[in-house]
């Protein structure tokens, strides 16, 4: 029965991948939305075969495909798998519903029917790498996802910012692949899904080595500072729709197989491989809320809050790592539900809010939210809804980041059980750490929402944005309702899956907030119901306000800004002009403040400079003349022959 849901799913997705490509004359918008309810009729399979997974009591094996010797396409399909399942059909049901009006906002037609195969491959290929059960199998379908990804990023390829978007991540996503093959190598990779990373018989340094290796391969697909510089250029290069697949579906595969990997190998497991991701989650996830709130482009915005989150659920699994190393079971049962429930929640409000990002792109023109201001009454479901998924990614109650952020936060508090004074101390720095983060990702959506949906337009065309579809709604919405149902019930859905940690008692508090909520919103309800004066702000005797007077976005960073100036590397250049010599009388003035790229001028491009110095160097050496070829080969005959004889 599993086997042929699974199988029907692909199928599913295989035919909406080639029904856009399908030539049929007048055809184009009916087949690409044949296209997009195929995803989502195979999302709904997919649900179904995790699901089976989650309650049928033990891994699922899928029957696969042979081709020449050991290269086997193998799939198995266990909790673990489950989860990220569950995760992807969410994902693909929501984007595939929302898709079907958002595509036709696409300039070129060949353009709509490309996006709406490549996204049906797209889906297909994080599926089959979840469910993979050995190396071939893995890497294979990881390039696919890989390449899938990049020509999705490139879609829209006149413009040069997009290509260079494209080939920053073409670049990096190949790094971590290679990564990832000297991994599976080390390790000496067999069939089954926990001997796809097998190191029982490895000694200390040879599993320590494949670990980095996988870390630094899944850290670069997740977006991990230092490995993050691709995001914050492909998330706004790529449509709206596929950036709430990448942000919140395919961040998450890299975190299934760094999980993938721990599990498999806990018994070769060393303290340090922990504090290492502890380590490297907190500082991608207040790096990555701080680069948040310097962006006025609100899809990089939520591309740099992708990179919190995705610290956030490192710091859950680095967490489970030490508590487990220690022996404290229960500690580490709830840091890996924690990251797991967190992984999850964050696929839901991530896509929720990167697609009502897109509605309102596509009503404004624009992704500076400088731009925008006043959708609330020309947008107010779209507002509504990136309203949900703004709270629920700041963490409030009752809604389902609070619940997977209050997991980790239990366990962190708790690190005073632990045996050794210095791991104490590391924990509460990055409790510390993350309370700081949490405060800072509630300021930043302040400002997204408020800048973006409060006040008035700021542009002509803020002021003419009108409200989308309702396929377009109806795709946010049911994640919406998820950021409430995984929030309010998150005890009984961890229960449901496994055994819920004792600390864990989130239910009562999210009920209680959620009936104080509705009885708040019905008291205001009531209050505003009746008679009142309607009239502007009073503002200081100007007879009308105007978009001017408003609050901005760079004046409600520049505090936070000024206060981590040696963190964003901050400098001000400011210009006044008066009306008389002696500067007494203001007349205009104009103030800008300069970031530093820290990352890009002092990591990327030294590295950058190396490969075309050796380039440089390369080229030189080959200069087309025959005696310098026989001299080079002659030289290494000779080196060979020496070495040769040397060690032989």
């Amino acid at each position: 029965m599993l086997t042929a849901l699974f199988y029907s799913a692909i199928t599913l997705l295989a035919l909406g991948a080639l029904l856009p490509m399908m030539p049929v004359k007048g055809g184009g918008r009916s087949l690409r939305a044949a296209s997009f309810v195929a995803m989502v009729l195979a999302s709904v399979l997919l649900a179904m075969v995790a699901l089976t997974a989650l309650y049928g009591g033990g891994p699922q094996t899928i029957p696969g495909y042979g081709l020449v010797g050991p290269l086997r396409f193998d799939f198995q399909v266990d909790r673990l798998a489950g989860i990220f399942l569950i995760l992807i059909a969410v994902g693909a049901f929501s984007v595939g519903i929302y898709s079907i009006e958002y595509i036709e906002h696409a300039s070129h037609e060949s353009r709509k029917n490309a996006l709406a195969t490549l996204t049906c491959i797209f889906g297909m290929s994080m599926a089959l790498v979840v469910a993979s059960s050995n190396m071939f199998t893995f890497i294979f379908f990881w390039e696919l996802m890989s390449l899938t990804s990049f020509l999705l990023v490139i879609h829209d390829y006149d413009r040069e910012e997009n290509r260079k978007a494209g080939l920053f991540y073409l670049v990096m996503t190949q790094l971590s692949t290679v990564f990832l093959m000297s991994s599976f190598f080390l390790a000496q990779g067999t069939a089954g899904m926990a001997g796809m990373w097998n190191l029982a018989s490895k000694d200390a340094a040879t599993a320590g080595l494949a670990f980095l290796c996988a870390f630094v391969g899944f850290s670069i697909k997740a977006g991990i500072i230092p490995f993050h510089k691709w995001l914050p250029y492909a998330h706004p290069a790529s449509p709206s729709n596929v950036s709430a697949l990448m942000s919140g579906v395919m961040l998450k595969v890299a975190v299934y197989g760094l999980v993938r990997f721990i599990l498999s190998n806990g018994a070769s497991a060393s303290l340090w491989w922990g504090v290492l991701i502890l380590a490297a989650g907190t500082l991608s996830a207040v790096l990555g809320v701080l680069y948040a709130l310097k962006e006025h482009d609100i899809k990089r915005l939520l591309a740099y809050h992708s990179i919190e989150n995705i610290g956030i659920i490192f710091i859950g699994v680095g967490a489970y790592m030490i508590f487990k190393a220690d022996g404290i079971e229960a500690l580490a049962a709830l840091s890996l539900a924690g990251a797991l429930f967190h992984t999850l929640n964050h696929g839901v409000f991530k896509s929720l809010l990167f697609m009502a990002a897109g509605s309102v792109v596509n009503a404004t023109g624009t992704r500076n939210i400088e731009e925008m201001g006043g959708l609330v009454r020309r947008m107010p479901k779209t507002a509504l809804l990136f309203f949900i998924g703004a709270v629920s990614i700041s963490a409030m109650p009752p809604f389902n980041g609070f619940a997977s952020e209050l997991m980790i936060f239990q366990a962190l508090m708790s690190s005073y059980l632990l045996p050794h004074g210095t791991l104490q101390i590391l924990m509460i720095v990055c409790l510390s750490i993350f309370a700081l983060t949490s405060a800072f990702a509630a300021a930043c959506f302040v400002k997204a929402f408020g800048i973006t949906f409060l006040a008035v337009p700021r542009t002509a065309r803020a002021a003419k944005a009108v409200e989308s579809g309702w396929l377009m709604i109806t795709g946010q919405a049911f994640l919406a309702l998820l950021c409430v149902v995984l929030g309010v019930f998150s005890k009984q859905i961890i229960s449901s899956v496994g055994n819920a940690p004792e600390t864990l008692d989130i239910l009562p508090v999210g009920g209680l907030l959620l009936l104080a909520f509705a009885l708040v919103s019905v008291a205001v309800y009531y209050t505003a119901s009746g008679k009142a004066r309607v009239s502007e702000t009073w503002g200081c005797g100007i007879i009308s306000q105007n978009c001017r007077m408003e609050y901005t976005a760079s004046g409600f960073s520049e505090p936070i800004m000024t206060m981590f100036r040696q963190v964003y590397r901050t400098r001000k250049d400011e210009e006044r002009k008066f009306f008389d010599r002696y500067e007494s009388i203001f007349k205009e003035g104009r103030a800008e403040i300069h970031l530093v790229k820290f990352f890009e001028e002092y990591m990327y491009m030294p590295i950058l400079h190396a490969v075309e110095a050796a380039s440089a160097l390369v080229c030189r050496l080959q200069n087309g003349w025959l005696d310098s070829y026989i001299a080079y080969t002659f030289v290494t005959v000779l080196a060979l022959l020496i070495f040769i004889g040397w060690f032989l």
